[in-house]
Order: C-alpha cells, then sequence, then structure tokens
C-alpha cells in the first residue's frame, strides 16, 4: 500500500507525461546495459586478475572442468541429451569405500554436517574440514537454524526403511552430487577431496543410521 501511494505520489508531482518519459528512458538504459554485458573471454580475464597473488594450486580452480563449463553455457538448466551425458561423466568419479561399509559414525557426522570451516586461505594443512550441510538443508528437528537451498532431509533414512541401496545412492551424491543431479549447486565433497572418504561414510550415518536424530 505503502509504495502504491509512493507510486502515485511521483506521477503527480511529475505530471504522468513527465514520469511515463523518465519511465521508457530506464528501460531503454536497462536494455543498452543488458546488451553492453562483457563476453565470457573478458570475464575470465577479470576474475583471473583478481586472483593474480595466488600460488599455483590455488588458481586452478578458477578452471572450470568440462561438467562446469557446459552447466555455464546452458545457466544450469542443459538439454536432456548433455544432462545424461554429464550423469555418465560424473558417475565414473565415483569411488565407494573398499571395505564396502557406507556408515560411520552418526556423532562424527553430525559435528561434520554442522561444521562450515574448511578450504579458507589461512587454513593449515591439517585443518579439519567442515560439510557445511546445515547451509543448505533441515536435518535434524532439533536443530531450528537451517537453509532451504535443498530440500529438507528430516527422516531420510527412515523414510527409505534404512535401505543399503539408498544409502549407496546418498554417498555417490555426496561424494559427487553431479552423478546424481546435472548442474547440481551442491559442492562435489569427494571427487575434489574435500572431504575424506571416513568423512563421507560419517554423513551417510549420520543420515541413515536408526539412532541419529535425523531420524527421530
Amino acid at each position: 500500500m505503502f509504495l502504491r501511494s509512493s507510486v502515485k505520489g511521483f506521477y503527480r508531482a511529475l505530471g504522468y507525461p513527465i514520469a511515463a518519459m523518465l519511465c521508457v528512458t530506464t528501460l531503454a538504459v536497462a536494455d543498452e546495459t543488458r546488451s553492453s554485458r562483457p563476453d565470457a573471454a573478458t570475464i575470465e580475464r577479470y576474475v583471473g586478475g583478481m586472483w593474480s597473488g595466488a600460488d599455483e594450486e590455488w588458481k586452478t580452480r578458477l578452471q572450470q572442468d568440462e561438467t562446469q563449463a557446459v552447466c555455464s553455457q546452458f545457466r544450469n538448466a542443459p538439454p536432456d541429451d548433455v544432462a545424461h551425458a554429464i550423469i555418465a561423466r560424473e558417475a565414473s568419479t565415483v569411488v565407494y569405500p573398499a571395505d564396502g561399509k557406507l556408515l560411520g559414525n552418526w556423532q562424527e557426522g553430525e559435528k561434520i554436517a554442522q561444521n562450515g570451516r574448511g578450504g579458507q586461505f589461512s587454513d593449515g594443512p591439517d585443518a579439519v574440514r567442515g560439510g557445511n550441510c546445515y547451509a543448505c538443508h533441515q536435518m535434524a528437528k532439533t536443530e531450528v537454524s537451517y537453509g532451504t537451498l535443498g530440500p529438507s532431509l528430516f527422516e531420510y533414512g527412515k523414510l527409505r526403511e534404512f535401505s543399503l541401496d539408498a544409502a549407496k545412492e546418498a554417498y555417490a551424491k555426496v561424494y559427487n552430487s553431479q552423478a546424481s543431479l546435472p548442474c547440481s549447486t551442491m559442492p562435489r565433497f569427494g571427487v575434489h577431496g574435500f572431504l575424506s572418504e571416513q568423512q563421507i561414510k560419517d554423513v551417510i550415518a549420520y543420515l541413515f543410521d536408526a539412532e541419529s536424530p535425523v531420524n527421530k
């Protein structure tokens, strides 16, 4: 109501013809701005320049891999054939535990889900990394602070009857989200070595252990 009244007052103050001219001019400027956006090469050059002082390991992170480049090309909405190719390519990177055990310690998994640290310049090589799962998902019902970018994972294992096949799918999703959903915004924790095999096992236990607060 306030906004509507303000707009009406604006038109009355300027007079409708003048206000209409301003609106048309604004739209024209906005359209010109859209048409004069820099190309991809220019953007890459500027982004690279922002990290000119980084070491070589960090600079490699600025280079998109094949899947990232394709997802950027299609604005995360690839056609079916491209989507299937992404899933096939990324699924080939998933490495399951050699001991065949998918579930670790859910208490440790809870810590990983709540820990948002890791990967900063200031972190030493032995710094413990977290998954920061609550930034995007609801998990345990007792947790009052969580994001909604991703779906709720409350009762995740319970709703799937604690199926080992479902746990294997979840492991693959955490290891490499693109293997399950092409152009997913979820980090690829395993394929990039951000979380260790044991950490991923612990996160899967947090989702699938019947004693986990996720399933209570």
